[in-house]
């Protein structure tokens, strides 16, 4: 990597950081009002979003379907994009985590074996900074280390596909929800405006 790519990534990094603490710092300044109005739409949407991802799930794998329920309020964001792009991150997590998991499972590593264990999840951590998917690294780790140490019956392989599923489920019903409380606010602000 030129120096030049390296220190554009390192500008956005910083550009990232501090539009996040000027809109943290701007709703921290929000009179009280505002700022249960907007805790009171965040609660709206991570409500309807674990709810729809567990009743779904109830219906599909019910003895793991608070795994979609958790992920939908994990997921959930202030914005619509910000939910797709952790949404994103966090099925590339997922996806990772399942994989090696899988693969750390398949070896022995697990409850009894602590080496084993850690050695898995400091590998999909590493392999998801090393392909440049770094926001997803810490998701892949948890996976890891859901599919390691939950106690399960049934396959090896079960494990994950289901933690991928049920994590299908839950990015699916936040993004849901969260497109239809973005669109019902863009009708709302074209009301008040017009």
């Amino acid at each position: 990597m030129t120096r030049t790519t390296t220190d554009a990534k390192q500008t956005r990094r910083e550009v990232r950081t501090q539009a996040g603490d000027l809109l943290f710092a701007l709703l921290k300044s929000l009179p009280f009002r505002d700022r249960l109005a907007e805790g009171l739409l965040m609660a709206l949407q991570a409500m309807g979003g674990a709810c729809m991802a567990y009743g779904i799930g109830l219906a599909v794998h019910p003895e793991q379907a608070f795994w979609a329920a958790i992920t939908a309020i994990a997921v959930t964001q202030h914005t619509y994009a910000d939910t797709r792009n952790l949404s994103r991150d966090q099925f590339i997590g997922a996806m990772a985590g399942g994989l090696f998991g899988f693969a750390g499972a398949w070896l022995g590593a697990g409850t009894h074996e602590i080496l084993g264990y850690a050695t898995t999840i400091g590998a999909v951590i590493l392999v998801c900074w090393c392909v440049n998917v770094g926001s997803a690294a810490r998701l892949g780790a948890i996976t890891a280390t859901i599919v390691l140490l939950v106690p399960q019956q049934g396959p090896l392989w079960d494990v994950a596909l289901y933690r991928l599923g049920e994590v299908t489920l839950g990015t699916l019903s936040a993004l849901f929800v969260s497109l239809l409380v973005s669109r019902l606010q863009r009708v709302l602000a074209g009301t008040r405006i017009g």
